[in-house]
């Protein structure tokens, strides 16, 4: 698929994997429109391509009168990737006792559910595009995590909501197979964004070890060009993508 002169979502695009990925967006041509809770990235030069709406996912009410003013612009909307999360870690059951459920609720509303309202809402503007030369519309790439499949302790929460994000592909890609849309996930590993970098180097040392190969952290800038490729490549669909240079998570 064609970037270039087109109109494409980042959500969580202030920052970390979202940053990046509206970065190379718009270096590819694209009008890149961010979703996020913040007007934009300190110091972000706003005349870049890139327009920032203050958007909160889980509210699908938001999502929908945003998404239709994107799609109002005069570049047809053909990419969204929702990079939109949070992680926190709780115990199950811990020395406070049991996992508190409004936090549950939470990370559900904004990894799971916020995903689904700006995918089912995207979708729909998207289907309304004239396909290009192979019947194509659009593609959605979601983001889930190395979580989805081996959560650590403390994660039950964050990988439930991810595992969710990861078992929606398929299916959500023979939902819009019939308008040209491609669904695509992305499982990243551990990759250095600004929440990791709050956390000593020595940390974060110990973190690389367990890497395979390469035997570091990975680079927001990997995952932006893996989201690049997926939209470039019309024969990725109903697939996740794991990003993480073999990594497969310990207990903790």
């Amino acid at each position: 698929m064609e970037l270039k002169d087109t109109a494409a979502i980042v959500t969580g695009g202030a920052s970390g994997l979202g940053a990046a990925t509206a970065d190379a967006l718009s270096g590819a041509g694209t009008k890149v429109h961010v979703f996020d809770l913040t007007s934009g990235p300190e110091g972000h030069d706003r005349s870049d391509g890139v327009t920032y709406h203050d958007v909160d996912v889980t509210d699908p009410s938001a999502v929908r009168e945003a998404v239709a003013e994107v799609a109002a612009d005069s570049s047809p909307l053909r990419a969204v990737v929702n990079c939109a999360g949070i992680g926190p870690s709780a115990r199950l059951l811990g020395k406070a006792g049991p996992h508190d459920f409004e936090l549950l609720s939470t990370v559900v509303a904004v990894n799971l559910l916020g995903t689904f309202h700006v995918l089912t809402l995207a979708a729909e503007q998207i289907a309304r595009t004239s396909p290009d030369q192979q019947g194509q519309r659009g593609v959605v790439i979601n983001t889930a995590s190395a979580a989805a499949f081996d959560g650590q302790v403390g994660q039950a929460a964050y990988a439930a909501s991810k595992g969710a994000v990861a078992a929606l592909t398929l299916p959500a890609a023979r939902d819009l197979a019939q308008y040209g849309i491609r669904v695509m996930t992305i499982a990243p590993g551990i990759l250095l964004t600004p929440m990791l970098m709050t956390v000593s180097e020595e940390f974060r040392d110990r973190l690389a070890e367990g890497v395979p190969f390469p035997p570091r952290l990975g680079d927001p800038a990997e995952f932006a060009a893996l989201a690049l490729a997926i939209i470039e490549n019309d024969y990725l669909n109903g697939d996740v993508i794991r990003l993480d240079g073999g990594l497969r998570m310990p207990p903790r």
